[in-house]
């Protein structure tokens, strides 16, 4: 039998077994347009997790499709929200946004939740300030944060902290932003602060100061477990390179 007729049946009957199983979305447009490719990529990450059902096996398959269809999520978050227009529904949905880089609409919604009575909490005003970050709009991010601190003083954010001082960073009061990362630095959980302190500190001439803080950082990361290097990998290897440049 010719190979082209084998992949041909092979891609019919994944498809089938995709429309049967409710994955007929992506699965046959990849399946069709990458030939064997996409059937074998259909196997890896649908049947083979399927067909052994391990919690490592289903991690695995939820990090391919991702990777294969990274907005397939937020499409199901999309009519889960026509279904039942709830405040938490579009705050989940928003969030989603905010992920895979469509901070457009992770803005209309988080603006659409706030403007809600029962909708004006401290996390969405954050969200709606993280997505004008997205779309470059500094000065904004930062009206919302002032707004939001005005509003809830009592409420607590190293991440919306960290946003804060790149923000006062991007519109160029740099004076303040060094004084937050400096706050920052002390608590934040992971490296970047302090490399976004160091680098800063480096922008502005104050070479010395950036060393010690990159220096401090590569330090107590060595005697960190290893997973916990792992996890800061990429900030580690930028502060490495501040250090050499």
């Amino acid at each position: 039998m010719p190979v082209a007729l084998v992949v041909l049946l092979l891609d019919i009957t994944l498809i089938w077994h995709a429309s049967r199983t409710g994955r007929l979305q992506p699965w046959a447009f990849i399946i069709l347009m990458i030939p064997l490719v996409g059937a074998l990529a259909y196997i890896v990450v649908e049947l083979i997790p399927e067909w052994f059902g391990s919690p490592s096996a289903q991690q695995a398959r939820k990090r391919m499709a991702k990777r294969l269809d990274p907005e397939k999520h937020c499409r199901a978050l999309c009519d889960r929200l026509a279904g039942s227009d709830s405040i938490a529904n579009r705050a989940t949905l928003a969030a989603e946004c905010l992920k895979i880089g469509r901070f457009d609409e992770a803005e209309r919604h988080y603006d659409h939740v706030l403007q809600l009575p029962m909708g004006k909490e401290p996390a969405y005003a954050l969200g709606k300030a993280q997505a004008q970050f997205g779309l470059t709009r500094p000065a904004d991010a930062l009206a919302t944060l002032d707004d939001l601190k005005k509003h809830w003083p009592d409420f607590e954010s190293a991440e919306g902290h960290l946003l804060y001082a790149r923000c006062l960073a991007e519109v160029g009061r740099v004076d303040e932003a060094l004084e937050e990362y400096h706050a920052l630095s002390a608590y934040f959980p992971g490296a970047e602060a302090k490399v976004r302190y160091g680098m800063l500190l480096h922008m502005v001439g104050r070479t010395a100061e950036a060393r010690v803080v990159l220096n401090e950082l590569l330090l107590q990361m060595r005697r960190a477990p290893k997973y916990l290097r792992d996890a800061q990998a990429e900030w580690l290897a930028i502060a490495e390179k501040q250090l050499t440049a």
